[in-house]
């Protein structure tokens, strides 16, 4: 029998900076993995200097996506998710005025980021986002290692093959679950809801405690870049000169009504009066507000990616602000893990690359998991929960990604408001369905989407070769 590889909620939702899961998470984790192998081989402190290949997507699009400057971040031990992001420049700066990076933290090598991160337009053979690490020792040895982002801030090295296919680095969960008709046969054969199947699981690696302060820790970050985005006026950094738009609708709709911290600004706009309008406009609102702290290297959860990161905050606070002013942490708990199991199911049955499958896999899919989270939360069955996130699925097939100069703004930010909507609507809509009468399993739109993204032209996967990348020129915005 086959093994099944077992995804935590914590593999699908990660703490992390922006602007790219892929292209700059992925590449700090990547750095920061590499350091740790080198103390390990016992070379470390015979390292003297080093040098890092960025190959295909990450070539293309990875100043964009400031590829660069993640793998210096890790090269330097910073960690993604608690390192103070008003410093990282700094830390840049330093780098780039004195040629000279700091390795772990700890050992001073010679280092030119002009010179020693090199952008390689080839593409390699096992995914289109590989980075190499090169390095020389004292007495000249020349030792590598390579390793590739495959989205949603999962780094693997080329002997781990597709996810369906590995035979290592599992965890044995109660419920082992690869396809969605099996998560709905524990839940008919267990009578749980989806959320305390995922939960039986959690908990065979980590004890109750744990997982709810690590919950806790994401719907933090979630809340804060909310927060932080409706609050933040002014332009993008990356040459696009794109408006922050959050900000202009936030002030819109709120008004001057007073509040020191996010937990008031929620109870304010719950007190609000809000018609059918100004529910579109506080949702797409809300993702705005994410996506626009994502690429102005902010820190944000991989949801499951970065340029997908607002999809699931702005449907769980719709429902926190607007279905259910009751909503609590039990809420947000429940929302989380029907999110990441969903999540889960696609990265095993597709992708959450969109170096691989295009937009589809990050909008797409931050769809599907907010479709399906908010259908438990509003009371659907297993069945409903799955039919909503095919339906918000069904509706992204072939959503290509084509980044504007290389960015994770243009068309990216706006998707996110789009992924928020739908997602929402497609949970009305199986909420008010029979899914015994369903034409399409969930399966099925998970088996199309990886054929549509084999299909796909490679220009079309996040490289700026294609679509709007090449229509619109930069001058133009």
């Amino acid at each position: 029998m086959n093994q099944i590889e077992s995804i935590s909620v914590f593999d699908m939702l990660k703490i992390g900076v922006g602007p790219s899961s892929s292209h700059t998470l992925g590449p700090w984790r990547a750095a920061l993995r590499w350091t740790e192998a080198l103390k390990k081989k016992d070379v470390f402190d015979t390292i003297e200097s080093v040098t890092v290949d960025l190959y295909g997507s990450l070539s293309l699009t990875g100043k964009g996506h400031a590829s660069d400057i993640a793998v210096m971040m890790g090269l330097l031990g910073a960690d993604p998710v608690t390192f103070p992001i008003e410093k990282i420049q700094t830390e840049i700066n330093t780098i780039r005025t004195e040629n000279v990076l700091r390795l772990n933290g700890e050992r001073p090598i010679p280092f030119l980021p002009s010179e020693h991160i090199i952008f390689n337009r080839k593409f390699l053979e096992f995914h289109p986002n590989g980075i190499t690490f090169r390095a020389i020792l004292k007495g000249g040895q020349k030792i590598s290692e390579t390793y590739y982002s495959i989205g949603g801030g999962f780094v693997v090295q080329k002997e781990r093959k597709r996810s369906k296919q590995k035979v290592e680095a599992f965890s044995h969960f109660p419920f082992p679950i690869e396809k969605a008709t099996e998560l709905t046969s524990y839940c008919k054969e267990q009578n749980k809801t989806i959320s305390e199947i995922v939960m039986a699981n959690e908990l065979s690696l980590r004890s109750e405690d744990e997982i709810n302060h690590g919950l806790r820790d994401i719907w933090e970050v979630m809340l804060d870049s909310m927060y932080v985005g409706c609050h933040s006026e002014g332009i993008l950094p990356g040459g696009l000169n794109v408006q922050r738009r959050a900000y202009a609708t936030h002030k819109s709709l709120i008004g001057v009504q007073p509040y020191s911290n996010a937990t008031e600004w929620i109870e304010t706009i719950r007190s609000t009066e809000v018609k059918f309008r100004q529910i579109l406009k506080w949702v797409s609102c809300f993702a705005l507000a994410v996506n626009e702290v994502n690429a102005s290297l902010g820190r944000v959860v991989t949801a499951p990616t970065n340029g997908s990161a607002g999809v699931i905050p702005a449907v769980m606070m719709y429902y926190m602000v607007i279905e259910n002013h009751d909503a609590n942490f039990d809420d947000i708990k429940k929302f989380l893990l029907v999110a990441g199991e969903i999540g889960s199911i696609f990265k095993k049955g597709s992708t959450i690359s969109a170096a691989m499958g295009g937009c589809q896999a990050e909008i797409g899919v931050s769809s599907a998991m907010a479709a399906g989270a908010l259908t438990e939360l509003m009371g659907g069955t297993p069945d409903q929960v799955l039919m909503a996130a095919e339906i918000a699925m069904e509706h992204h097939l072939g959503l290509t990604c084509d980044p504007i100069g290389g960015l994770v703004q243009i068309p990216c930010i706006e998707r996110n408001a789009m992924g928020a909507i739908k997602a929402i609507n497609a949970c009305e809509m199986a909420l008010d369905a029979d899914p015994s009468k369903a034409k399409v399993p969930l399966d099925k739109v998970i088996a199309t989407m990886w054929e549509t993204a084999k299909d796909m032209g490679s220009k079309y996967k996040e490289t700026s070769e294609g679509g709007l990348a090449v229509q619109v020129n930069i001058s133009d915005c």
